[in-house]
């Protein structure tokens, strides 16, 4: 019996209390006992146990069980994530069903075997450990969101008013969602928005960017493991999912998951639950999916590189984002925005922009969408000495000089993305973190297209 830790013990029988007392108390932190349910609240408030060992049959019925079912109600109404393990001297199948029903965590039978109840408390105090460090890791991520204001999808456009509207609709369900746009359109932007119009409001909000996620670690990233499943797995870890159990997971760039990790994924689906690498016990789970991709996922359930029934677990409701260049001048409301935040960032007194500038910004094509746009104003705004900011001040890098519009559509995807590359390559002098920045996407996604494009 390997984890430490208190324990709370609740029988009628003072020899019982006794003789589990000096059983225990080699293996645990401390330990409390008593004879009187009444005191219950009492101690979980004073002595805060991570297990409760809880007799079923009190003084006033000694064979139904009733009362310990009133105890265990009444402690999981003062903690939902208490770790209860039950002990009767009449057990039966019935009785030991109807209490895990009940929220227990297991069930003893009197007399006990001495190996069998360790072995049983040892795997309760690893299990509410494993509850409190989720609990933590989750108060940790509503802290984090919990001081942002919120989302602010910024646009009057007609395609973003029906983007907007549809978010509105979605208010009331805990549907999984798949956000489909090219990259740089602002998903993850409009994914907490979807958490923030949602039932699952005040709850985490956890994300995964799975572009950037090596596949042999895809598993210990998204279902967690336990110490000494692998070489470097020097104490347990909670997976993201376990982690955003009741409220919401975002799956970016889902597009990118091998067929053998989206079998894995959509048996967590299914299942609602996962289990630890290295674990023998499931775990259950209750997420809401927001998943977003660039990619043609009905296109590649043809080409048998996307699995048709996990596309049809994601996609209860697909919500498109439109490119910028359809968007008219939401191009402008959004230079206006970004360049209101890089003054305040770089204590810089840039009043707006020029007619011509504006022009210029509603002819180019923004192949990078407002990712693009945010670091075009964020270049503007730092080497700009102008009041107002003029056509010189933006660069495009993905065009040559005079002709910038024109050439940028005569490109196809594949040739435009490896000048795009090449440039932020040039542009960085070679650093693969800044070219990487520059583009609006990861190091690792950086790495791939290099590979792919054979760069």
């Amino acid at each position: 019996m390997e984890p430490k830790g208190k324990i709370l013990i609740i029988d009628d029988n003072e020899d019982v209390l006794f003789a589990l007392n000096l059983l225990l108390e080699p293996y645990t932190e401390k330990i409390k006992v008593t004879t009187q349910p009444a005191r219950i609240g009492h101690f979980m408030t004073t002595f805060q146990p991570d297990v409760i060992l809880l007799d079923m049959n009190f003084r006033r019925d000694a064979i139904s069980g009733q009362e310990g079912f009133d105890c265990l109600e009444q402690i999981l109404r003062i903690d939902p994530q208490a770790v209860v393990v039950f002990m009767t001297a009449y057990a039966d199948t019935d009785k030991a069903v109807r209490a895990i029903k009940a929220g227990a965590t297991d069930f003893i039978s009197k007399p006990w075997e001495k190996e069998k109840l360790l072995a049983t408390l040892s795997s309760a105090l690893k299990l509410s450990q494993s509850r409190k460090e989720v609990g933590r890791l989750q108060e940790q991520v509503l802290a984090l969101k919990g001081n942002d204001d919120l989302p602010e999808l910024i646009g009057n456009s007609p395609a973003m008013q029906k983007v907007k509207e549809t978010i509105f609709k979605l208010s009331d369900t805990d549907a999984n969602i798949l956000i489909l746009g090219e990259n740089g359109t602002g998903k993850d932007l409009v994914a907490r928005m979807l958490k923030h119009f949602s039932p699952r409001q005040e709850a985490a909000f956890v994300t995964i960017d799975l572009g950037s996620i090596p596949e042999q670690l895809f598993e210990s990233e998204l279902f967690g493991y336990e110490k000494g499943a692998f070489t470097d797995a020097r104490k347990s870890k909670p997976g993201r999912m376990e982690i955003a159990s009741g409220g919401t997971l975002f799956l970016d760039e889902i597009g990118n998951l091998s067929l053998p990790m989206q079998a894995r994924l959509l048996t967590a689906i299914e299942k609602k639950r996962i289990t630890r690498l290295g674990a023998i016990e499931p775990i259950q789970i209750d997420v809401r999916l927001i998943c977003a991709t660039n990619a043609d996922l009905h296109k590649r359930v043809t080409e048998g590189s996307f699995r048709q029934d996990l596309l049809y677990r994601i996609n209860t409701i697909e919500l498109r984002i439109p490119p910028l260049r359809e968007r008219g001048e939401d191009i402008l409301l959004l230079a206006e925005h970004f360049l209101t935040k890089y003054n305040r960032k770089y204590h810089k007194e840039a009043k707006g922009l020029t007619r011509e500038a504006k022009n210029k910004l509603l002819k180019y094509n923004w192949p990078g969408n407002v990712r693009e746009l945010q670091h075009t104003l964020e270049r503007a705004v730092i080497l700009s000495e102008n009041n107002l900011l003029r056509p010189n001040d933006f660069f495009f890098p993905h065009t040559t000089a005079g002709n910038d519009n024109e050439n940028i559509q005569e490109l196809n995807l594949e040739k435009l993305e490896r000048k795009a590359i090449e440039q932020a390559l040039k542009t960085s002098c070679g650093n693969m973190s800044r070219a990487a920045e520059l583009l609006g996407i990861t190091r690792f996604t950086l790495y791939r297209k290099l590979e792919k494009l054979g760069l």
